[in-house]
């Protein structure tokens, strides 16, 4: 290839990229918006769109924008609904004809635009007078609309999409949305009934406190299933609008509801009135001060409503700060248990020193704490048969709950009588009772070897019967057999055998038993000795005969109960620890 060859397929090589990049910088954008805009009835853009009329032959919805919504202006006034009323506008905007069937027609009813199933109306940004557009009949096919543009003779045809848009009842519009509030900044709620007002204020963002008709703390609980209806519900129903008389929906003496958001200069009220249930309808009636429709709202707006001050009024029995108890006491008949805490274990220290079953004590802490009163009874003496005392940093004057059996019931189950300091006598559920009024065996630590880590295990050594498996770590999880032969050990096995003996659990301790044979010790069902990396021996667990859904088993010399459910069935040896 000569010079002028080369710089002649330079030369053309320039000039196609030249015309490529002008191809795609200027000429392909024009040729997008000219697809794009293609058969377009109009050249609009939604967001342009500030007003939108569709006439119909029963009403005549109009909708006009209202900051990021739409305001619905006919037939009633009320909120618009954001999503359907945009995408009407959209799909009216972006529509496209699929092809012109008469440019100048005789005769508008042959296509059912004599007499429009819907006449559009858009007033547009910018533009003086409106645009229009009639829909008539549908195709032959149905999936067609005949349309005719406003000041244009010309009918075409439409997707039958925009018809279906435009027939739509009013009710699809409208905002269902039941009351537009701030959660974050409720400060009060306030429920008018016809005989009583019950008035509460929120002074922090987890608590509420009844302020009228009596001074008592509120449950929060009870509150929010309320608040959080109010707010994510929706309307199921506009019933009516301008009714003749509001008693058939209970509304002429209803129940209002006010939500109060803010304070002093930022202080707003939001209220929804509810009348009377409709229970084939499964609802309740309601309006908004102000509107005239009559809404069907779900009949969990009424179940969640708080109906008077019991239901209101905070339920906890006992309150207390579990990070700040030093010491706890508990009397029963089992006798008196004293407990103080160290860090965050708890130790037993009357009526003997021993350590305490963190586990069941925490367990205690919890359904103490969310112990519910099912009913206040003002008035009410009981006997108590179980005293909790609960002592918080360095007070020396303890907060007490007194428990006792109760003949009454709530909800078919049996109930307890219950008092806390400074509060009346409540009914509370019957197994508190027993739940809590436990012994110092029962609050003991029940860890066959609770300051055994399984981290520190590092050979294992298991017997049954006439055989026997050593086991040592080979890694953080990962174990090799050394008796009675050398090779891969079963991971998972060793692991789960070490992780079930330092987790053990006894149920009772059999004082004085001494009889191996009688527990069947003299031929074990699985001995393990667990050690240390420098050969230290940590625990060993002798494992006898079961019996009654138990296990017999012997550490250190004591002789326990365990729950068969907590060892499993005894491992094959050395079988079911070889292996990779």
């Amino acid at each position: 290839m000569n010079w002028k060859t080369t710089v002649g397929a330079s030369v053309l090589l320039a000039l196609a990229g030249g015309f490529y990049a002008y191809d795609v910088t200027y000429l392909e954008p024009g040729r997008e918006k000219g697809e794009r805009e293609k058969n377009r009835v109009w050249t609009l853009e939604p967001k342009d769109v500030e007003e939108l009329t569709i006439k119909r032959a029963q009403d005549t919805l109009r909708f006009k924008r209202a900051g990021d919504g739409w305001q619905m202006l006919a037939p009633v006034a009320a909120t618009g609904a954001r999503g359907p009323i945009d995408d009407a506008v959209a799909n009216l905007v972006n529509a496209r004809m699929d092809r012109e069937v008469a440019g100048k027609p005789a005769a508008l009813d042959e296509f059912g635009l004599d007499k429009p199933e819907a006449d559009i109306t858009l007033k547009v940004k910018g533009k003086a007078e409106p645009v229009g557009l009639g829909l008539g009949a549908k195709s032959p096919t149905g999936a067609w609309v005949y349309a005719k543009k406003v000041g244009s003779p010309a009918v075409f045809v439409l997707p039958e999409t925009l018809l279906t848009d435009a027939t739509k009842p009013a009710s699809d519009f409208r905002d269902r949305t039941i009351l537009t509030f701030d959660r974050d900044a409720l400060a009060g709620l306030r429920i008018a009934m016809p005989d009583e007002t019950i008035e509460l204020d929120r002074p922090e963002p987890k608590k509420w406190r009844i302020t009228r008709p009596v001074a008592l703390g509120a449950d929060g609980d009870v509150l929010s299933d309320f608040v959080d209806k109010l707010l994510f519900g929706k309307v199921k129903e506009f019933v009516a609008e301008r009714p003749p008389s509001l008693a058939p929906y209970g509304l002429d003496r209803p129940i209002r509801v006010t939500l109060v958001t803010g304070k002093d200069k930022d202080r707003a009220e939001k209220t929804l009135l509810l009348g009377r249930v409709d229970p084939p309808k499964k609802g309740v009636y309601a309006m908004r001060p102000g509107e005239t429709s009559v809404l069907l709202l779900e009949e969990p707006i009424w179940a969640k409503l708080p109906k008077n001050v019991a239901v209101l009024r905070d339920k906890t029995v006992i309150a207390f700060d579990r990070d700040q108890l030093t010491r706890m006491a508990i009397e029963s008949p089992k006798g008196k248990v004293t407990l103080a805490r160290q860090g965050e274990r708890w130790r037993i220290t009357e009526p003997e020193a021993l350590p305490g079953d963190n586990p069941v004590i925490n367990g205690m802490l919890f359904q103490l704490r969310e112990m519910k009163a099912q009913a206040f009874l003002p008035g009410v003496r009981f006997t108590p048969t179980v005293k909790v005392s609960l002592w918080e940093g360095d007070v020396k004057t303890p907060k007490v709950l007194t428990l006792a059996p109760s003949k009454e019931t709530r909800g078919g189950q049996p109930s307890a009588y219950a008092e806390s300091s400074g509060q009346g006598p409540v009914l509370v559920e019957a197994r508190f009772v027993g739940d809590l009024g436990k012994s110092a065996s029962e609050l003991r630590d029940h860890m066959l070897f609770s300051d055994v880590s399984q981290r520190d295990v590092t050979r294992v050594r298991v017997r049954r019967g006439t055989h026997t498996a050593v086991l040592e770590r080979a890694g953080v999880a990962s174990w090799k057999l050394v008796e009675p032969t050398r090779g891969a050990a079963k991971n998972t096995a060793v692991e789960d055998l070490v992780g079930t003996v330092t987790a053990l659990r006894w149920n009772d301790m059999l004082a004085g038993a001494r009889d191996g044979k009688k527990y069947g010790f003299d031929d074990p069902t699985l001995e393990v000795t667990l050690f240390k990396a420098d050969g230290t021996q940590i625990a060993t667990v002798t494992i006898g005969k079961q019996e009654g859904g138990q296990y017999y088993v012997r550490t250190r010399g004591a002789v326990y109960t365990v729950d068969t459910t907590r060892l499993g069935p005894p491992p094959k040896v050395p079988e079911d620890f070889q292996g990779g």
